[in-house]
């Protein structure tokens, strides 16, 4: 059995700055469960295009408003929205206050992956 508690994760080589936020990741590749977990901050008044191409994501928001496009489409996000990326899109997400969101890779997350928007790059996933 495997148990993680937040305030332990955020002290840790666990708690990634990815770009607009942090990802405090609760499991990762080496916890050998098939899939990652993070709870995820969104810092306010921030954009982030975003793509990953190696991996699907689904995202459920537990605090926070913001939007999320994809294909043109504007979807708003609020506390009991999820959102999965199932098709690899390229996507913005926009955090209009803090958003926090519960998310799941698959394939897991090695656990140093991190947004690059310094480069150009949408990201390093």
């Amino acid at each position: 059995m495997i148990i993680r508690k937040l305030n332990e994760i955020i002290n840790s080589e666990k708690n990634v700055a990815w770009g607009n936020g942090q990802s405090r990741r609760f499991l990762i590749e080496k916890d050998e469960m098939g899939y990652s977990l993070t709870d995820t901050i969104i810092d306010a008044g921030t954009e982030s295009l975003l793509e990953y191409k190696n991996h699907r994501e689904a995202c459920y928001c537990i605090e926070g408003e913001g939007e999320v496009e994809a294909d043109g489409v504007v979807y708003p996000i609020q506390p009991g929205t999820m959102y999965a990326l199932d098709k690899h899109e390229k996507h913005y997400l926009k955090a209009k206050t803090t958003l926090r969101l519960i998310c799941v890779f698959t394939p897991p997350l090695k656990g140093k992956e991190f947004h690059s928007f310094v480069t150009g790059q949408s990201s390093h996933y």
